[in-house]
């Protein structure tokens, strides 16, 4: 990474790099999770496979129930005053996880997560639009979010009960865990209702001049708490066609946004109030 950026001639101050941390390439006790041992030796290995001296962002990767939430809080803080990240974050933490670990750092005086990673599209919406949003107004929580295109299912390139294209990422992939994701995602009646909804999707796509990808990436950047998304693609076209939903978003009109609810039927329910 770290050679790539000279070689382009790209400034570093120019560029947030950010990495993960949680499961080691070694085997082992102490070479996954989020101990103090592995936060402080995993850090310094992936920045050494980089060819970097420091990351913007550090993620932890998943929970570690095993650690005290004190113990990982001081380890990524001590990362952050050696000068090996600037913030560091989560992915897939629960709002009770990240709350506890900004209770600790305020107690301690150090530095909470200032990110999470969640999945988050159109079809999985709880976590990011219900569950982390008292982390957005009292602790300035951004997010990264993954699978916005819903392991492609909102490409529109599948359909339910028939064989995927072939050149998709669940023909060609023959890995047991993502055809196990295809399964889910094409032969399910949950597949079936989903699968049903992006082909009523598609149209309105159409009517703003967008593919159905660029839709699905603009309504998730449209999303004010939305502070990147993470795209994928296995193909050059697809990584032009991804960044065209930036153009997109300008599009999603409120009236836009209202045709697209009403075909998702799945807007999170607000959290229930006894007041009179």
């Amino acid at each position: 990474m770290g050679k790539a950026i000279r070689e382009l001639g790209i400034k570093r101050d120019d560029v947030v790099v950010s990495t993960k941390i949680f499961w080691g390439t070694k085997g082992g006790p102490n070479a996954w999770g989020l101990s103090r041992k592995h936060l402080i030796e995993g850090t310094k290995a992936s920045l050494q496979r980089l060819g970097m001296d420091y990351v913007d962002l550090l993620f932890a990767h998943r929970p570690d129930i095993t650690v005290p939430m004190e113990e990982t809080v001081r380890a990524f803080n001590y990362l952050i005053d050696s000068g090996m990240c600037f913030y560091w974050g989560t992915s897939e933490w629960s709002s009770a996880q990240l709350l506890e670990a900004h209770r600790i750092a305020k107690q301690l005086g150090l530095v909470g997560p200032t990110m999470e990673q969640p999945q988050y599209n159109m079809f999985a919406r709880e976590r990011v639009e219900k569950e982390l949003v008292p982390l957005y107004t009292q602790h300035g929580l951004g997010t990264t979010v993954w699978s916005p295109l819903a392991s492609g299912v909102l490409t529109g390139k599948y359909k339910y009960n028939e064989s995927p294209p072939a050149d998709s990422r669940f023909a060609a992939n023959k890995d047991a865990g993502i055809q196990a994701i295809a399964k889910r995602s094409l032969e399910t009646e949950e597949a079936k209702e989903r699968l049903g909804k992006v082909d009523a999707l598609v149209p309105i796509a159409k009517s703003i001049g967008a593919t159905m990808p660029q839709l699905a990436l603009a309504w998730c950047l449209k999303n004010p708490n939305v502070s990147t998304v993470i795209t994928g693609a296995s193909r050059p076209e697809q990584v032009v066609d991804n960044f065209g939903a930036l153009q997109v978003v300008e599009r999603l009109s409120e009236s836009i946004m209202k045709d697209i609810e009403g075909v998702l039927r799945n807007k999170p329910r607000p959290e229930m109030t006894y007041r009179m």
